[in-house]
């Protein structure tokens, strides 16, 4: 939920822009901001989507809707098979100067990590879900009777099994759960390095938050170099085509919007960074889960307390 919100967002600051600065070409501009976030999120959560390509599309299809408000603007807006040259044009044109290529390495730093971060999250819960439900063995089944229930058989209700003799037990039922410890051990040390590595040019947060700025610096580059690629595009797509303009306005209601989401972005303490860290914290607290288990069970409910009479699977003594 934390990176949803953080592409929501994102996708509203870089909307809101063209609503505030470029109104004019807003209700088209955002349409392209929206598929853009859109193939964030699609592959941050695992989509076979390549990063380069939505990039390159979106500086790709932000170049006509410039060029027809910004670089050569005119009374009637560009044809649609004018636009489409403009759109082929642009890498070899380059209207945005190196801007695209600064956000293709942004992207593509920042947003691996978290997609591993993500997968990382996802085999964690299908290993706890596969070790939920255990299949204990005939032999298990017999030393947990033995345990639990033969006391009853002697009157003793109130019993409970010695502190050593529980471990013996459960370890042996949970012989199979002691392997996974080593490598569930080392998949949170994993996960610890994998988050600690998410910061500055990998740090996916600052530079979604931060895409629109890009986005502002590329629009100032073609505005400053209008006349210029005004003379590129007549070499390669010959004179503006144009047709009777659309009614331009603002789709994009950013009022309603903001109110939550800037809300989001104040609020430190739900950060993805800092929830991030903070679910790390958690998890360092269960390094240990697998490996003691048996330890926690009979500490915290199956076995009796030191110095108590117990049960020692043959009789009730005062040790072990």
């Amino acid at each position: 939920e934390t990176f949803e919100t953080l592409i929501r967002l994102a996708e509203n600051y870089t909307s809101t822009l063209f609503c505030n600065a470029y109104r004019n070409m807003a209700a088209e501009a955002t349409t392209h901001v929206q598929e853009f976030f859109t193939d964030v999120g699609l592959f941050i959560f695992g989509t076979d989507v390549n990063t380069e390509e939505f990039v390159n599309r979106f500086f790709d299809t932000l170049f006509p809707v410039v060029y027809n408000h910004v670089i050569n603007p005119g009374p009637t807006d560009i044809s649609l098979e004018y636009a489409e040259c403009l759109r082929t044009a642009r890498r070899d044109i380059k209207p945005f100067g190196n801007v695209p290529k600064k956000a293709l390495g942004q992207m593509g730093r920042s947003l691996l990590p978290s997609r591993t971060f993500l997968q990382a999250l996802n085999l964690g819960i299908e290993v706890i879900n596969t070790t939920d439900h255990l299949h204990f063995s005939r032999d298990c089944s017999r030393a947990l009777l033995r345990m639990q229930y033969c006391p009853h058989c002697q009157g003793l209700t109130l019993s409970k099994p010695c502190m050593g003799y529980c471990l013996n037990v459960i370890r042996g039922c949970l012989a199979n759960m002691a392997e996974v410890d080593r490598h569930w051990r080392g998949y949170i040390q994993s996960m610890e390095e994998l988050s600690s590595a998410m910061s500055g040019t990998y740090d996916m947060e600052q530079v979604l938050l931060n895409f629109h700025s890009l986005v502002n610096d590329a629009l100032v580059q073609a505005r400053i170099n209008g006349p210029e690629l005004s003379e590129q595009v007549n070499k390669v797509c010959g004179p503006p085509v144009r047709k009777p303009a659309q009614s331009p306005g603002c789709s994009f209601d950013q009022n309603k919007e903001n109110q939550g989401l800037k809300m989001f972005s104040r609020d430190s303490e739900e950060t993805l960074t800092n929830r991030r860290k903070e679910f790390i914290s958690h998890l360092r607290l269960y390094r240990a889960f697998y490996g003691g288990l048996a330890d926690q069970l009979c500490g915290n409910e199956l076995a009796a307390a030191d110095g108590l009479p117990c049960w020692n699977g043959e009789d009730v003594v005062r040790r072990y």
